[in-house]
């Protein structure tokens, strides 16, 4: 028999999917409408394609096309390939740990703060071309040596280099969620033991056994980074070329246009993105298929000592170029943020001033209170939605009509992140003044928790799943009610996951920027939002400002994950109301 608290989960897994599907399907169906001419409100009441007839007239139109396609499949391959050299080389390592605190700081940056830092390092007049300087490595003109193709190259490579190094974090985190699956782990464990037994060593052990087991999990996340990559529009915009630009920004572009007869362009412009991003996805699957039919070559190889240098080299590499970025944007950012004069080719400015500081923080109240507002509600509801989610998967029920089904569930999880944005946010945003021409905080709350509902599902889905069911079935012999058990013993044993999860939710909706200036037209500012239109103006000193508040703020989330549990909740003495006072086990969620 049901009771009304499992009646409850249930229902919140059915608003889980409506809120995940409807808004993203609405946008799809919105961006169709005007792509192939009918946008009533502009007066045309008939479909036709003169919109794709202007798109593909546009000079530039197969390279915008070319430069999206290229740079989204080169940078999530490079971030994939970089997160698992890390595995192959410090999976059961001591060093696994620091890595992941070096590379935190780009993991809670928001993309486009990771664009603006490394303009401040590796611009034309940044802190490397500073360093190159020093060494003596210029003209007697001063002019340097190196042809500085970062940013705003033709080729995309400094898109590429920026969306690799925003997402091989990402890539690295996701992994390590699945290893740490009880069930995977414990295969994990037994594949090593035997594989070193037989005298392999761990890469080799890790590329031959573990990989191919851990591939399948990260299969949809990988597929989300690539249709991301496609499709951005933050780093595209700061670090890629004006003319011509991705077609992400592009779309961006003429959306955006004081004629608004170019929605029909840009309109048509989203739906070739989509295109764009299926193809990108199309190529991944048969780069899928020839490994798989290769792989016996790979399984029949042997130990190769220049292979597994390489690996390490690789490893190694990343490493050291990670740490050197990180403590290179610190230095630069912090340090234009207090910069009074700063001439090329000094590495230290004229004198330190708080006159930036005070001056960003007369006018950033209003979008740091939006900011915060907006990310605490939404991370709240985010948390709250996954939670009862989570929650119906133990209710044993079968129905037609109830989205119990595994596979279609993480469909649609996955759902807002392998759809580009511009393809459906610019349709959502035709509904929204097509039947809610007045509204602004509510069409970006649910922009902002489409995006952040997968994040906050994905964090919390490991340690609610592997959750210590031994202390459950002890709360349901005593005849306790599936509300006490969640109340009184799970909530408690995953206190902080569900923390962790809170902070990622606020890091994520910190850092949207699309589906903030679109749902609002700009009329609700935000810290990234700021940032992005300084960034693209010459103030060095008030953006170096509010990249430091952009790293900040999903920082302090996640200190408080930490630190809360700690000083609030020690589940290791707490006695349980419902089962007596047992000694939890910490490691349990």
């Amino acid at each position: 028999m049901i009771t009304g608290f499992q009646r409850f989960t249930l229902i919140a897994r059915i608003a889980f999917v409506a809120v995940l599907s409807i808004p993203v399907l609405a946008g799809v169906v919105g961006v169709l409408f005007p792509a192939f001419g009918y946008f009533p409100a502009l007066g045309s009441d008939s479909f036709n394609a003169t919109g794709f007839a202007q798109l593909f007239a546009v000079d530039g139109i197969g390279v915008m096309i070319g430069l999206s396609l290229l740079t989204g499949v080169s940078a999530t391959l490079l971030a994939t390939l970089g997160a698992l050299s890390l595995l192959a080389v410090f999976y059961q390592s001591r060093y696994l740990q620091k890595i992941q605190r070096l590379f935190s700081p780009l993991l809670v940056l928001p993309h486009a703060g990771v664009a603006i830092a490394l303009l401040f390092i590796l611009s034309p007049s940044g802190l490397v071309a500073r360093m190159v300087d020093v060494l003596g490595l210029t003209h007697s003109s001063g002019v340097t040596n190196i042809y500085w193709f970062f940013p705003y190259d033709n080729y995309g490579i400094a898109i590429t280099l920026g969306l690799a190094l925003k997402e091989l974090p990402f890539i690295l985190l996701i992994a390590l969620g699945v290893l740490s699956q009880p069930q995977i782990a414990r295969k994990v464990h037994g594949y090593y033991q035997s594989a070193s037994a037989l005298g392999y060593s761990p890469s080799t052990i890790f590329c031959k056994t573990v990989l191919p087991l851990l591939y399948p999990q990260i299969r949809l996340p990988l597929l989300a980074v690539l249709a991301f990559a496609t499709a951005n529009v933050e780093i595209p915009l700061l670090l890629g070329s004006n003319y011509p630009p991705t077609l992400s920004v592009a779309v961006v572009q003429w959306f955006n246009h004081v004629d608004l007869s170019m929605r029909f362009m840009g309109s048509a412009a989203a739906v070739v993105q989509l295109l764009v991003t299926v193809f990108a996805l199309l190529i991944w699957f048969v780069s899928e298929q020839g490994i798989y039919r290769c792989r016996h070559l790979i399984y029949l190889s042997g130990e190769s000592y220049i292979r597994r240098g390489i690996l390490k080299t690789f490893a190694y590499s990343l490493c050291g170029l990670y740490g050197a970025m990180s403590l290179a944007v610190v230095y630069a950012v912090l340090l234009w943020s207090f910069a009074t004069y700063w001439t090329f080719p000094n590495l230290l400015p004229d004198g330190i001033t708080t006159l930036h500081w005070q001056t960003a923080w007369r006018g950033v109240a209003p979008a740091l209170g939006n900011t915060l507002l907006l990310g605490i509600i939404v991370s709240a509801v985010a948390l709250i939605m996954t939670v009862m989610t989570l929650e119906s998967e133990t209710v044993q029920i079968e129905s037609r009509w109830l989205p119990m089904n595994n596979r279609f569930f993480v469909v649609v999880l996955f759902l807002p992140l392998l759809v580009p944005g511009v393809a459906f946010l610019y349709g959502l945003v035709w509904f929204q003044q097509r039947f809610f021409p007045q509204g602004e905080w509510g069409p970006l709350f649910v922009t902002h928790l489409v995006y952040v509902l997968p994040y906050v599902f994905i964090s919390l889905a490991v340690a609610y799943r592997k959750l210590d069911a031994r202390y459950i079935q002890v709360a349901y012999g005593m005849g306790k009610t599936p509300w006490q058990v969640f109340r009184a013993i799970k909530l408690p044993m995953l206190f902080n996951p569900l923390l962790v999860a809170f902070a990622l939710g606020l890091a994520i909706s910190f850092s949207q920027y699309l589906p903030t200036l679109l749902s609002t037209g700009g009329r609700i500012p935000t810290i990234t939002t700021e940032a992005v239109a300084l960034a693209s103006g010459s103030s060095y000193r008030l953006t170096a400002v509010y990249v430091v508040l952009q790293a900040i703020l999903p920082w302090l989330g996640f200190l408080l994950a930490w630190w809360l549990p700690k000083r609030f909740f020690n589940p290791s003495t707490q006695a349980n109301s419902v089962i007596g006072n047992p000694v939890y086990d910490t490691k349990a969620g």
